[in-house]
């Protein structure tokens, strides 16, 4: 069973920080995907940051028509180390444990 998403924001133009149940951090980079028509909205800035997670943690959605399942997150996402710095606007955050 895959773990669910606790939570998540944006550190980039196109880049999230999520936060699953296993409290396992990973960094998603949304950039292969604006390849397909249904995510080319993601790349207005303003709209990509407009996000909520699914109810259950099952996901982040931006509308009716898109959004990312927690497999899709997990799967691809690069696993963070607990303490790791990472850049995000004009400021680090540090994944805590």
């Amino acid at each position: 069973m895959l773990p669910k998403i606790i939570s998540a924001k944006v550190i980039g133009d196109r880049t999230l920080l999520i936060e699953f149940s296993d409290r396992e951090f990973k960094q998603y980079n949304i950039s292969n995907l604006l390849n397909k028509p249904m995510f080319a909205p993601l790349k207005n800035p303003s709209f990509f940051k407009s996000f909520r997670i699914e109810a259950g943690g099952y996901g982040l959605v931006w509308n009716e028509d898109i959004d990312i399942s927690e497999y899709e997150l997990w799967k691809n996402g690069v696993s963070l180390e607990h303490g790791e710095n990472i850049r995000s606007d004009n400021h680090y955050v540090t994944v805590k444990s």
